[in-house]
């Protein structure tokens, strides 16, 4: 996050007042995540008492062991939502209606849900969350901008070749800093439950146009490969994705590419009253952290 954002950031949470429903206790579901110790992080600074939520943490949670889902959700006022490995994959209708249901029953009084743009799978897990009656906000997030410096992406800057199958399509690449703002806040203000708020970035990049930025940011040439379908499918399975997780992962970037999102939105804007960070600022400071040093 660039200096500037920092201290509207900051003015921000000083002038916020404390609504009389403020959560003393939030469960972040994934809490060692990109979004969740950014989250995590926020919350603790506001004074509230974060369950931080992992496989291997003090308070474990896993989306694969029901088990762990209600003890993490005992004594927790609200709950940041993140489903591995997304919303849209198979099985998370039905982890949603659950552990809906289980919040319902712990007393749970807010849901922040993270889901993605343009995913009718990710709807329907959104829906059945919403079914046990616990109000619920829902955070609709364009592609990360860390991606491409602590996700998926991250290798193939370092390698200096960014394979994906998005051909020129454009994408509004979103900062998680801005993400995990938007996501304290509606946390902690009243006045969001029962919305949906679809954040992007202020602008439509390419993957050209990323790899030029990122190549600008860090003094090297990186370029980006357009790849079909089914070579991205191999490329996954060759390093190491099962044949099912590779095609089905590859089905959704394909999807997600085919033009339904390349366009902005206002929601950074409409939550926090501010614009949201550029790509730009984000590939300088990612550089100047060293996050492709090695």
């Amino acid at each position: 996050m660039t200096e500037n954002l920092k201290q509207q950031t900051q003015q921000t949470q000083q002038s916020r007042p404390t609504p009389a429903t403020q959560p003393a206790t939030v469960l972040v579901t994934a809490a060692s995540g990109k979004s969740g110790h950014r989250v995590a992080e926020r919350l603790a600074e506001h004074g509230v008492t974060v369950r931080a939520g992992s496989r291997t943490g003090e308070v474990p949670f896993d989306w694969e062991d029901e088990s762990t889902w209600g003890p993490a959700l005992r004594g927790a006022d609200a709950a940041y939502v993140t489903y591995y490995p997304d919303l849209a994959g198979p099985g998370a209708v039905d982890a949603m209606r659950r552990f809906g249901r289980l919040a319902a029953e712990g007393g749970v009084r807010r849901l922040v849900l993270l889901s993605g743009r343009g995913e009718p799978e990710a709807v329907r897990a959104e829906d059945a969350l919403r079914e046990a009656g616990v109000p619920l906000t829902v955070v609709r997030a364009a592609f990360f901008a860390q991606n491409f410096s602590e996700g998926a992406f991250a290798g193939g800057v370092l390698d200096g070749e960014i394979p994906f199958p998005a051909g020129d399509t454009a994408e509004p690449f979103l900062d998680l800093e801005d993400l995990a703002d938007v996501v304290v806040t509606v946390l902690l203000d009243d006045g969001h439950e029962g919305l949906t708020h679809e954040l992007t970035g202020p602008r439509l990049l390419t993957f050209h146009d990323v790899a030029a930025e990122l190549s600008a940011a860090t003094g090297r040439r990186i370029e980006y490969v357009p790849v079909s379908g089914d070579d991205y499918v191999a490329m996954l399975q060759e390093s190491g994705f099962p044949a099912e997780d590779a095609l089905w992962l590859t089905e959704l970037f394909t999807m997600l590419m085919d033009g339904r999102n390349a366009h902005p939105t206002d929601g950074v804007q409409r939550v926090l009253g501010r614009a949201p960070g550029d790509f730009s600022a984000f590939a300088k400071d990612a550089a100047a952290s060293g996050a492709w040093s090695a």
